[in-house]
Order: C-alpha cells, then structure tokens, then sequence
C-alpha cells in the first residue's frame, strides 16, 4: 500500500516497481486506453512523461501514481476534469493526500450521485468508470469547438 492508502499494482511484465513505463504499459497497470493518458497529458501539466526520440513517452513511478490519483478522482469519486484540476493546484493531488474536506466541484451540477441502495456494486463501478469517459469526451468536444 503507498503513503495514501492506494493499493500499488503488481508491476507488469517483469518489471520493477521503480522502472520507467510505455505509455502502453502504463495504460495497461491503469486499465485505461492509452489515448486517454495522451489526452489527461494536456488537462494536467503535473503529468510530464520523459519523451525520447520519436515522441516516445516513458512514464515515471511518480507520474503513474498521479495517473491512478487522477482516474480515482475522475472515475470513483465523481470529480470533473475541471475540479481535479484546481485540487492539484491546490495541492490536494501532488503529495498523494486526499481531497480536502469541502473540496472543489466535484461533479458539474453538483455533488456526486449516491448510488441506489439496491445497486450492485460491480454496475455501479461500469457506470462510474463510463461516466469518467463521457466527462473526457465532453471535454474533447468542447475543446474542438
């Protein structure tokens, strides 16, 4: 377990828990497609991969535990991309602490929905991570217009 309680993911492929990451291998260990860490790269300046010739990105541990800070807040705790972005301003992200109590916007029409009582959890946790993909989309959408 890191310092913030997160449980750490066994590394993959044989490597060591300190090594660089691909962005295929980082993605991987986050259970994220890869254009959504390309996409995440130009909503926090905080996550600066290495970029060796040809663009290729090599992920650092501390980059990909911001990464996994980053999908918890987006896809289990309701957060918007704007609301992380001011948390990590703020310092609420960088050092892996949680978010403060009263934290910023957490959802764009207010706090995060409660699941039914009935819910299962296993639905609850696909309609968290698909809500996560519809806010990234919407972003992309409004950063095209």
């Amino acid at each position: 377990m890191s310092e913030a309680g997160e449980t750490l993911a066994p590394p993959r492929g044989g490597k060591s828990a300190s090594a660089f990451r691909t962005t295929s291998e980082a993605a991987a260990e986050l259970d994220l497609p890869a254009h959504v860490l390309r996409f995440w790269e130009t909503k926090f300046p905080q996550i600066q991969p290495l970029k060796r010739s040809g663009g290729r990105r090599y992920y650092r541990p501390e980059d990909v535990a911001l990464l996994r800070r980053i999908r918890r807040f987006l896809y289990q705790e309701g957060y918007t991309i704007r609301g992380v972005q001011k948390l990590l301003r703020e310092g609420g992200l960088a050092d892996g602490g949680e978010a403060p109590p009263g934290a910023p916007e957490t959802a764009r029409n207010g706090p995060p929905l409660e699941p039914p009582p009935d819910a299962r959890p296993d639905l609850q946790s696909t309609l968290e991570e698909v809500r996560g993909e519809l806010v990234a989309i919407r972003s992309l959408i409004e950063r095209l217009r």
